[in-house]
């Protein structure tokens, strides 16, 4: 997952509120940082995607292979 995917699903899973979810929710899985720390500090996009996923119950069938684009139509 590269950083824009992930700045994509966040925004899609949790709208309005995604500034917030990664700016200041801490997750312990990552250690002990916020997603946007943790992602700062060479943590893979995808790691922190599951941990917010995981400490937000954010349903299993939309955690895999969000954030990215539909492939282009000729």
């Amino acid at each position: 997952m590269r950083r824009s995917e992930f700045q994509r699903a966040v925004r899609d899973e949790f709208g309005g509120r995604a500034s917030t979810v990664v700016t200041d929710l801490v997750l312990s899985s990552v250690g002990g940082r916020t997603a946007s720390e943790a992602i700062d500090a060479g943590v893979d996009p995808r790691q922190v995607w599951l941990a917010l996923c995981e400490e937000l119950d954010v349903p299993a069938d939309r955690r895999y292979g969000v954030g990215r684009l539909e492939p282009r139509r000729n």
